[in-house]
């Protein structure tokens, strides 16, 4: 019986010490600093330059798309302003609060007054475009991204990437450009 003990008392300091050296490990591997294009291969860059068509060496912004991926399909609410539901305004602008750190006024048309207005070809990623739906001016807004795509909260489909070119989201582009200062 007691050497039965001991055996199970030495099982148990073998297998805790290993964990406990495994763990250890772990966290000496997380500390190690990753390269670059080490820490963001992979998962982010495969899907994303999969959604915008683009090569994927041309997804370059880590904090970005991990911001995106994120709230991906988070849904619309009006005035919302967190992952229970978020409106277009809202999403903008914690978008550019988190990931280029600058302010923006919280309501779409606001924002039209802020940016520095550019052509649709002079459109970089982190621009912001607007729409006017329903008559009504500069009631919508996104983040371009690249290759017409941007991000933004759709009232049906909640926070979603679009295209820019697409036929129903094109007739209603009114505006768009970088965030002036």
């Amino acid at each position: 019986m007691q050497k039965k003990l001991c055996t199970n008392l030495f099982i148990i300091v073998l297998v805790g010490g290993i964990l406990f050296t495994s763990c250890k490990s772990r966290k000496i591997l997380a500390d190690t600093p990753i390269s670059k294009s080490e820490s963001f291969s992979g998962k982010y860059r495969d899907k994303y330059s999969t959604l915008l068509g683009v090569s994927k060496n041309q997804i370059e912004n880590e904090k970005l798309y991990q911001f995106i991926d994120d709230w991906m399909g988070v849904p619309h609410l009006d005035g919302g302003w967190d992952k229970e539901g978020i409106d277009c305004s809202g999403f903008t602008n914690l978008l550019i609060k988190e990931i280029y750190k600058r302010p923006l006024l919280r309501t779409a048309r606001l924002m039209a007054e802020q940016v520095k207005r550019k052509f649709e070809n002079e459109l970089q990623e982190g621009d912001l475009v607007f729409f006017d739906f329903n008559g009504q001016k500069f009631n919508h807004v996104g983040v371009y991204l690249q290759n017409n795509k941007f991000v933004h909260a759709s009232t049906s489909k909640g926070v979603i990437i679009s295209n820019l070119k697409d036929s129903w989201y094109y007739k209603y582009f009114s505006r768009a450009g970088s965030i002036h200062y």
